[in-house]
């Protein structure tokens, strides 16, 4: 059975409501706004119908505290009211009320009206349950889909080994600390981090369009070699851009054509494949150049052997305002013991 709680000052309409309803509800009466906030601390009902004129905290008010909680903000209101004005109605809606009833009330509207929109609560209820298990399982598809195509390029890749996966766990730990520290946190807090995190694990997709001689080469490139495998920054923006074409700029695409796209610019301007400078540079470029040279020094090559923590962690910080965006390389600094301990279990 339904639970509803009433909320009026008057105890004639209270009894009225309580006679009306509890043949077919739960029901609890409750004289003030401060009663009903005291009660929602155990008990969750289906509906709170809402008297507005309340001595102390009016319902207006009671509407206001029960929006900003994410405990109580998804509960139906209903207003109770012998105030008919167009103006309360109006911020009423406004604030979230599904309905109004006047006062005094007659026991035939006030069951049907509840009776309405508990039943349409319950529609949206269930349909909101059903989009988010198909949300879900789309995402669930994305993320299957992505880790394949992941671990098909990095097949072709013989000397990156484990690369895609460490790089998406660094990534994840420094965008954790930045927004911790309020780094660029009015961009990052507009990000799902996850979606973000997981689509750079395409980074590297334009590696697709490079020969497998180059990228399996035993030992250090050409100069002509390295000038063909740097066109896999733009390939990889090429290639994305092409999916957004037929599938439309999705969040995920977005963030992997950033990530594949900007990964290889520099802070001083001196980088490929479009050469822009600072923050210039989109945010996901800046904080990937990063995640991606620490995996490439600290991991073991055919051609080089990997270096060690402090190694690595010098030649990052000397590389501060030139390779790197400043403000992230700090840091990247405070949590380099974390990305030696999270590189040591991958």
């Amino acid at each position: 059975m339904k639970t509803i709680f009433v909320v009026d000052d008057n105890d004639v309409n209270l009894i009225a409501a309580e006679k009306t309803l509890s043949k077919h509800y739960n029901v609890y009466t409750l004289p003030s706004a401060a009663d009903m906030f005291e009660l929602l601390n155990n008990i969750i009902p289906n509906l709170i119908l809402l008297d507005i004129i309340m001595p102390g905290m009016d319902g207006l008010e009671a509407m206001s505290k029960l929006k900003v909680n994410t405990r109580y903000m998804d509960i139906p209101v209903m207003f109770l009211t012998n105030k008919s004005d167009a103006g309360t109605e109006a911020l009423g809606f406004e604030m979230g009320a599904v309905d109004f009833i006047s006062k005094p009330f007659s026991e035939s509207v006030l069951i049907n009206r509840i009776k309405t929109h508990l039943n349409i609560d319950e529609i949206i209820r269930d349909r909101t349950i059903l989009l988010q298990q198909k949300t879900e399982s789309l995402q669930r598809l994305k993320n299957s889909m992505v880790s394949v195509m992941a671990e098909m390029l990095e097949s072709r890749d013989k000397t990156t080994g484990g690369h895609i996966e460490r790089t998406t766990a660094y990534l994840r730990l420094l965008i954790n600390a930045m927004i911790e520290r309020n780094v660029y946190l009015s961009e990052l807090s507009t990000w799902d981090i996850e979606l973000a995190v997981s689509s750079a694990r395409l980074h590297d997709v334009g590696k697709i369009a490079v020969s497998d001689l180059i990228l399996n080469k035993p030992a250090n490139l050409t100069k002509e070699e390295y000038e063909i495998m740097k066109i896999h920054a733009a390939e990889g923006e090429r290639i994305i851009d092409k999916i957004i074409s037929q599938a439309g700029d999705e969040d995920f695409l977005h963030f992997a054509k950033l990530f594949a796209s900007y990964h290889h610019e520099r802070w001083d301007g001196n980088g490929y494949p479009h050469g822009l400078r600072g923050e210039e540079i989109p945010l996901q470029g800046r904080i990937m150049a990063i995640v991606d040279v620490y995996d490439a020094l600290s991991s073991e090559r055919p051609y080089k052997p990997a270096l060690n923590g402090d190694q690595v962690i010098n030649i990052i910080m000397e590389s501060k305002g030139k390779q790197f965006d400043p403000v992230i390389t700090d840091v990247f600094y405070e949590i380099r013991d974390q990305f030696t301990k999270v590189g040591s279990c991958l």
